[in-house]
């Protein structure tokens, strides 16, 4: 049980547990003005409470592959202040068709690309691009994203080029975080915002540091993360 400041989430039960990538995600899209937000493989719910708290008249949509997680996810999103506004389903985004598109897509997706899966297989889905690639990512928000939307994702800091490759010329990046957990340490993590458009985009891109070499937070990191993190 994660306790934040607003609302409290229970993984007990979601192949993937809470994790800084989560929470960066959800403090760092820009979800200021959207109306529907879609939280595609949302595991607990984390990311879609987040957005919900920071934009208080979205509707957001929160789906997952995985029954257990969407389970645990509504359960989450009944807890919190939010729940009227949040939307949870069992669905596969590759074949997910709602009524409406979306302002804005974000995704904490599986990202091990050439590693062996786990051999729990629940796991390995949320973990490995077996059963959802960068490809049916990218076909996903094309289709589900309206003229300007955009799409939020999270990826280690490796994956990043390869994601783009997959999306150029069909989604155009805008905006680049790259994540250091610990002065002195290479990137972990890239946050990324991908706009459909016909015309490209010159992105905007900077470094977050979480951690000085003393283990301190560095204030970026606390002014990211302070509207959640109760020791903030």
């Amino acid at each position: 049980m994660f306790k934040f400041k607003q609302f409290t989430i229970d993984d007990s039960h979601s192949a993937m547990k809470i994790g800084t990538d989560g929470v960066l995600l959800g403090a760092w899209a820009n979800v200021a003005g959207d109306s529907h937000i879609l939280d595609a493989g949302t595991g607990t719910g984390l990311i879609a409470l987040m957005v919900a708290q920071r934009n208080n008249k979205a509707k957001i949509s929160a789906i997952d592959i995985v029954e257990e997680s969407a389970v645990e996810a509504r359960a989450n999103a009944d807890k919190s202040p939010w729940g009227e506004r949040v939307e949870v389903g069992c669905a596969d985004l590759r074949s997910y068709r709602p009524q409406q598109q979306f302002d804005h897509i974000v995704s904490n997706p599986p990202f091990f690309v050439d590693s062996i899966p786990s051999p729990d297989a629940v796991r390995a889905m949320a973990r490995h691009t077996t059963t959802l690639d960068y490809a049916d990512i990218v076909s996903a928000a094309e289709e589900l994203l309206c003229a300007g939307g955009r799409l939020s994702i999270v990826l280690p800091f490796e994956c990043g080029a390869r994601f783009r490759r997959v999306a150029f010329e069909r989604l155009w990046l805008s905006r680049q975080t790259t994540v250091i957990t610990r002065e002195g340490d290479i990137p972990k993590r890239l946050l990324m915002e991908f706009v459909k458009s016909n015309k490209p985009i010159m992105p905007r891109c900077d470094t977050l540091l979480i951690q000085l070499k003393d283990g301190e937070y560095t204030e970026e990191y606390r002014a990211l993360t302070q509207d959640f993190y109760l020791m903030f």
